[in-house]
């Protein structure tokens, strides 16, 4: 990686950083005299607050915490992706056929029974537009919509901050992705445009260097539909190097977050 784009990267990771450690800070120590805040309404549980205030303090800022971090690394995604894609922020718009909507359907019927997923399942369509379209119009709002135009290439990624994903869900996640692949591809103009859709996690729940085994979700998504961890930040970086730099600046930034962690405690526990 250049070293240019290298130090793009590692201020948008930071600037993510020192702005989600004032935002939470601030919401924390604003609620601090309210009896129902996040963290008083722990204390006012004598089941947990017999555990000891570490133990009250984490298990109720923890799912706080994983919420708004995810929201954190889909914008740091999107902030990144600009280095090198546009990044598009509108709604998916156009409209979607009857027998687009059947395809999908049958599509996942077909995954239901452990047919192999491929993307030749989907992109072969060539379906008939009508001259009045008024009753077939839908938008979509998606994760993450990435254009590179030296390609002409549309990506649409469904980004699950979290490394898990049940079987319902991810039946939904491929139905809605569909959906979405479709309302895009009817909306392109250039017939030289492709559509690339794909679900991604922000980490490998089995570690960066271990298999990511979800074989329910592999149900039905085929291996090119997939981007886990590593190869989700490296895509976001269009660099095979992207996810290196961005844990190594990460490691810097999260003693600020550490030490907003700390003030939060001493505020609410003098621990």
């Amino acid at each position: 990686m250049d070293k240019v784009k290298e130090k793009r990267i590692r201020e948008k990771v930071r600037n993510n950083i020192n702005e989600f450690v004032c935002k939470f800070e601030a919401r924390y120590m604003k609620e601090i005299n309210n009896p129902t805040g996040v963290i008083n309404s722990k204390k006012n549980n004598a089941f947990i607050s017999q555990l000891g205030s570490e133990f009250m303090f984490y298990s109720a800022f923890c799912r706080s915490f994983d919420s708004s971090f995810g929201k954190v690394l889909e914008k740091l995604s999107n902030d990144i992706a600009e280095i090198s894609y546009e990044v598009i922020t509108d709604n998916i718009s156009s409209y979607l056929l009857p027998e687009q909507i059947q395809r999908v359907s049958n599509i996942l019927n077909e995954y239901d029974k452990h047919e192999l997923p491929l993307p030749e399942d989907y992109t072969n369509l060539q379906a008939y537009k009508p001259k009045n379209i008024d009753s077939f119009k839908k938008k979509h709002v998606t994760d993450n919509h990435f254009y590179k135009p030296e390609t002409k290439e549309h990506f649409i990624i469904e980004l699950k901050a979290g490394g898990d994903l049940d079987i319902k869900k991810a039946r939904s996640e491929k139905e809605a992705l569909l959906d979405e692949y479709y309302i895009l591809k009817n909306s392109l103009k250039n017939e030289e445009e492709s559509v690339k859709i794909y679900l991604a996690t922000a980490y490998n729940m089995f570690g960066e260097n271990s298999d990511w085994n979800q074989e329910r979700v592999k149900q039905y998504f085929s291996e090119d539909e997939l981007l886990i961890g590593k190869q989700y930040w490296d895509f976001v970086c269009d660099d095979n190097d992207g996810y290196n730099v961005i844990i190594d600046e990460y490691k810097l930034c999260s003693v600020y977050i550490i030490e907003a962690l700390n003030r939060i405690k001493k505020a609410y526990f003098n621990l």
